[in-house]
């Protein structure tokens, strides 16, 4: 049996190759001691992991935005993956992420709450097809645009226009201040980067996944920005999968239940002969 574990930086995911979903979603917490120990003899025990961790049988590592796309049964496409505090966009070609084509984006979930001080975005939040008309709208009938909200301690607050201005910042992060590109101009870019003959297939093939990319609307906004940018004659596709908050677990799980996954494994006789080079060798 296959044990999967993700590390973000807000959380450990855990589970078993065939899994549909992780079985256990805990924060990314570290605990250090507060005091140094005065203790001898430990040695290596004194690790939280253990020595017995040595002696697992294999080990395989993957590239995590290169799961999300085979958990989509692609293996051609690319992946705008914004979770806490990155946005990164890969373009993948046959299974194989394109690294000249990368680009990354300081921008995610944790500027969205921290520059709107708003901490109900997971519920209310959503992507405005048209954010103008959005504005325009929410000033006309502030009603139309409105929703309640029942805090922790059983006040209910109405949230108006701050719905869609919270995610609007992910395609003008000039909105907070930050002078940096959207996510639909990172992926355009990404895609413009690529080889010529590759690129249609790439348009084509938009995977959203992170929990940043869970707002309502973001999939036909992405859309839209993208052929505003593109080529006139350009076609493009946005997938947004409904378990993309962890799509990227899910795909290591259809990876790691495949027959042919027994090749990729990395055991410990191997490593201890070759070294850190055969982690290169057999997973990137």
């Amino acid at each position: 049996m296959s044990i999967l574990l993700q590390i973000v930086v807000a959380d450990f995911l855990l589970g078993f190759a065939g899994d549909d979903s992780p079985r256990a979603v805990f924060s990314s917490i570290v605990g250090r001691p507060r005091h140094i120990g005065v203790m001898v003899g430990l040695g290596q025990k004194e690790a939280y992991v253990g020595d017995e961790a040595w002696h697992r049988r294999a080990v395989h590592v993957a590239i995590q935005i290169v799961l999300s796309l085979f958990a989509n049964g692609r293996t051609t496409g690319i992946v705008l993956d914004s979770g806490d505090t990155v946005s990164n966009t890969v373009p993948i070609y046959e299974g194989h992420a394109l690294p000249l084509a990368i680009t990354l984006l300081n921008l995610a979930g944790r500027d969205l709450t921290e520059d709107n001080g708003y901490h109900m975005k997971e519920t209310l939040a959503y992507v405005a097809l048209d954010f103008e008309q959005e504005i325009e709208k929410a000033k006309n009938c502030s009603e139309s645009v409105e929703k309640s909200n029942e805090l922790p301690d059983g006040q209910v607050i109405n949230v108006g226009a701050k719905r869609f201005r919270c995610p609007e910042v992910l395609f003008q992060p000039s909105l907070a201040g930050m002078d940096v590109t959207g996510i639909h101009e990172n992926a355009y870019n990404t895609i413009m980067r690529c080889d010529v003959d590759v690129r249609k297939d790439l348009f084509a093939n938009i995977v959203l996944s992170g929990g940043s990319t869970m707002f309502p609307g973001i999939a036909e906004r992405m859309s839209k920005e993208i052929a505003a940018l593109a080529p006139s004659n350009t076609k493009n596709k946005v997938i947004a999968p409904l378990e993309r908050k962890y799509i990227t677990w899910i795909g290591g799980s259809v990876l790691a239940s495949l027959s042919t996954f027994r090749k990729m494994w990395i055991v410990k006789a191997e490593y201890d002969e070759i070294g850190p080079s055969i982690v290169n060798r057999m997973c990137f």
